[in-house]
């Protein structure tokens, strides 16, 4: 398959030793085929999804499961607890939750033919584009385990968001074209076009636009980071290195990867400009 989640992984995490590597890319793998998995489920399979993988995290030794996700988790998330540190284990955990509810409400606006205003959307897509347990691995296959104290700092959750809002908004408007040939109005795209009135090159603009001020917002905290002592700052610093790492990362495997392009995305890249794919019929 065109996935090339491995490229992503290594790109992602490229110090990480061969053990943690493979932690990351297999869950990575799992992430993407459980955000395909969960577009065809409705509210109460995803509570179910939810239940069975959250199970998983919590106890991946002695959970049962006969789901194949939840055994993929317990898979991979038993070899991440043989090393990592307490503060990213929960914070992979909780944030693991956050996307399992999240999806749900995705679903629920799917089924009511909902789409969310853009300060709604905004919020729920953080969520939803499962970043945010993806920073707790950039600890993980560091090996360094910062304390609350240095991640709840304003500045250090400011940069999480804007890296997390850029990796998001530019697959929004990576996905678009798969997305709009089956309908999905999970889009920032689709959003500002019924909340602004824009066409869609206008909306593809916008987009970007907002990907640029969220490249400025990055550097803006990181200009006014405090000092945690030698030996903190050191871990911050590859803490942000990964950040860094994620933004530039999954920018050229979006490309790379045939997921949004097929075999197309080094044209693409070049070229910026796409063919937009005819819509599939609906299903009754």
């Amino acid at each position: 398959m065109g996935l090339h989640a491995g490229e992503l992984t290594a790109a992602c995490y490229p110090d990480a030793d061969a053990f943690r590597l493979r932690v990351c890319s297999d869950f990575l793998n799992w992430l993407f085929n459980m955000d395909d998995w969960l577009d065809e489920f409705d509210v109460d399979g995803t509570w179910g999804m939810r239940e069975c993988c959250m199970s998983a995290f919590r106890d991946p030794i002695n959970s049962q499961t006969e789901k194949l996700s939840g055994k993929m988790c317990k898979s991979y998330f038993s070899r991440f607890m043989q090393t990592g540190g307490p503060g990213c284990t929960e914070r992979f955990i909780h944030t693991m939750d956050l996307f399992f509810i999240a999806v749900a409400k995705q679903a629920d606006d799917r089924a009511k033919g909902r789409v969310p205003d853009l300060e709604s959307y905004i919020t729920m897509r953080r969520d939803t584009s499962g970043c945010k347990p993806c920073f707790a691995l950039i600890e993980y296959a560091a090996l360094i385990d910062l304390p609350d104290t240095v991640m709840s700092h304003p500045a250090i959750m400011a940069m999480e968001e804007a890296t997390n809002d850029l990796v998001t908004w530019s697959n929004d408007i990576f996905s678009y074209n798969v997305e709009q040939s089956r309908c999905d109005t999970h889009n920032m795209i689709v959003v500002l076009m019924r909340e602004q009135g824009l066409d869609l090159q206008g909306a593809i603009d916008y987009v970007g636009r907002l990907c640029k001020g969220s490249i400025q917002r990055f550097e803006d905290n990181r200009d006014i980071l405090p000092s945690w002592g030698e030996e903190l700052d050191r871990q911050v610093a590859i803490y942000i290195e990964g950040l860094q790492n994620w933004i530039v990362g999954s920018l050229h495997w979006s490309f790379d990867s045939t997921r949004y392009f097929g075999k197309n995305g080094h044209t693409v890249k070049q070229d910026g400009i796409i063919k937009l794919l005819p819509k599939r019929p609906l299903q009754s």
